[in-house]
């Protein structure tokens, strides 16, 4: 089976919808993913999400199915006395490199801030419930890896949003996500692909092929946008630093 996870275009967030930009940025997605034989599509049920998905969705004249579990993974967490409460994913390199157990898989929860914060209840939510569509195709999580009760070579794909997106590659990988959080950057309207590999009969892992893939932005003379990046040099005043 093949997975697309698909970051919603430039958006538009105080009208939970999509720039001018984005909206350029969705109509080529669908131009890039014309081609493409989907099964199901799942999508976020943020407007962002679900406008980037409307033009895929016209064109293979599809509906998706929306769901709660796909919206941005946003849990709020305090971090440190005298600070905000903020986002969970949204440290300095300087905090969170320090803490050895948010490189653990399976301890990244454990940190009191994420205690207090009740994240991993969050992301059990999510990956439980990614799970189960996986299990509809026919795809049974077991510890790290899955049994095969109806192999396949169906493609389906989720509009959802980075932090989210970063959740289910976590889950799909079997690493912390704090580490891809802070590591990667997928974005706008890019791809990421995974495909099961089963080189036993009925085991299955899923292997990344790509990453926040933007070829359809680059084929057509348009730079990815800035957005979910932070400045490249300090001085560069013109890019977000906080």
């Amino acid at each position: 089976m093949r997975i697309l996870i698909i970051r919603h275009a430039d958006p538009d967030y105080e009208k939970d919808s999509l720039t001018s930009r984005g909206w350029k940025e969705a109509e080529l997605l669908a131009e890039r993913l014309s081609g493409e034989t989907f099964r199901n599509i799942y999508v976020s049920p943020l407007g962002r999400a679900k406008d980037t998905a409307s033009f895929t969705l016209r064109k293979h004249d599809m509906e998706a199915k929306e769901c709660q579990w796909l919206r941005e993974f946003a849990p709020r967490i305090h971090r440190f006395e005298a600070e905000p409460d903020s986002i969970v994913w949204d440290w300095l390199p300087q905090d969170w490199t320090k803490i050895r157990e948010f490189y653990d898989k399976d301890a990244w929860t454990s940190h009191k801030s994420m205690e207090d914060g009740q994240v991993a209840k969050e992301y059990d939510w999510v990956v439980s419930s990614f799970d189960e569509v996986l299990f509809r195709h026919g795809y049974e999580r077991d510890g790290s890896y899955y049994l095969v009760r109806q192999g396949n070579e169906d493609t389906i794909a989720f509009f959802c949003h980075f932090g989210l997106e970063c959740v289910l590659l976590s889950h799909l990988l079997n690493v912390s996500p704090m580490v891809l959080w802070h590591g990667v950057c997928a974005a706008p309207s890019s791809v990421t692909t995974l495909v099961t590999e089963e080189r036993r009969q009925g085991t299955a892992i899923f292997r990344m092929g790509s990453f926040g893939d933007v070829t359809h932005l680059l084929m057509a003379g348009e730079q990815p946008s800035f957005s979910a990046r932070f400045c490249e040099r300090f001085e560069n005043a013109h890019q977000r630093h906080d």
